[in-house]
């Protein structure tokens, strides 16, 4: 029995004592007193378990506004490796052949930094060994 009950229990126990006191014409006052502090005490009790709740839905709902979703597929990932390489070539010339070896170098740097983002982002923990599992990534298998 925590504190809560043993109170309640006082209670009745004073209302009966009251009761025996004043007589059975006061009985129903005293019945309807103690039957509200018991709906004080249940709707004290219901509010705290809502308020708990809703805390922990709050809770849940920013830590999953915080992590990243898993919605990049196998598929996205593919396309975004082909346009990749598919627009490395003009940059490669373009950088190649204006400012020679720098100029390509830096046309690749920025190619691998862009692919590096993207990596990081649709495999969270990456760099820093953690790694998510995924359900539809077929190299790790």
């Amino acid at each position: 029995m925590d504190g809560r009950d043993t109170d309640l229990k006082k209670e009745l126990d004073a209302t009966l004592q009251t009761r025996r006191e004043l007589g059975e014409e006061y009985e129903s006052a005293l019945v309807d007193s103690f039957l509200e502090k018991v709906d004080q005490r249940i709707d004290a009790a219901v509010e705290r378990r809502v308020r708990r709740q809703v805390a922990e839905q709050q809770l849940t709902a920013a830590r999953d506004s915080r992590s990243p979703k898993p919605t990049d597929s196998f598929g996205e990932r593919f396309g975004f490796g082909i346009v990749s390489l598919v627009l490395a070539v003009p940059l490669s010339a373009i950088g190649g052949g204006v400012a020679q070896l720098p100029g390509l170098l830096v046309a690749w740097a920025g190619i691998v930094g862009v692919n590096v983002v993207q990596a990081a982002r649709t495999n969270p923990g990456l760099f820093t060994g953690r790694r998510r599992a995924d359900k539809d990534d077929a190299w790790d298998e």
